[in-house]
């Protein structure tokens, strides 16, 4: 699979070890475009570290299919249970591993800010992310996860964060910003 030149994709993760999610958009214009969304089904693994293997083997093909730029992936949220946040941390360092062995830069975001970023809330279930995503990226629910709705949320997320046109510029002043905004100033 060749990119245009300035095509970007990014595949955005959400771990699980049950099951891990994920999403697939591309950019080659100012809007993104939906590559593909999938699940990766570990409850078919009792012991745990075959899961991870597993995780980090599947991420590894993705990337080797897709060949994605960034990676986004939602950070584990803080539970009461420290067993399933071990566990939940492991699914996500095997996804980082993956896309850090093969290049891809990564970038971690909350629950809470993913959620703001597609639905303008950050406490939106999980079915009004997956709803908002259908409406923006143009696609109808077929038999996807939630988890996979949940990963391709945290790539459009990314998007959102990396392509705010004021967050790419860094100013020192007011003056600093008028000299690289010229067409700005009303005289």
């Amino acid at each position: 699979m060749k990119k245009k030149a300035k095509e970007r994709i990014i595949l955005g993760i959400d771990p699980g070890t049950t099951i891990t999610g994920y999403g697939i958009i591309k950019i080659s214009g100012r809007d993104p475009e939906l590559m593909t969304i999938g699940s990766i089904d570990l409850s078919v693994f009792e012991d745990h570290f075959l899961k991870i293997k597993h995780i980090f083997e599947r991420t590894v093909g993705i990337i080797e299919e897709y060949h994605p730029d960034e990676l986004a992936i939602e950070a584990p949220f803080y539970g009461k249970n420290v067993q399933s946040m071990l566990k939940l941390g492991r699914a996500q360092g095997a996804a980082i591993a993956a896309a850090l062995s093969r290049s891809v830069p990564v970038f971690e975001y909350a629950p809470r800010k993913i959620k703001m970023s597609i639905t303008g809330r950050g406490s939106a279930s999980k079915e009004q992310v997956a709803s908002m995503l259908m409406k923006i990226l143009n696609f109808n629910k077929l038999e996807v996860r939630l988890d996979a709705t949940d990963g391709l949320a945290a790539a459009l997320c990314h998007f959102y964060q990396t392509n705010n046109p004021v967050s790419e510029k860094n100013f020192n002043s007011w003056k600093d910003y008028i000299s690289k905004n010229p067409g700005r100033l009303k005289k």
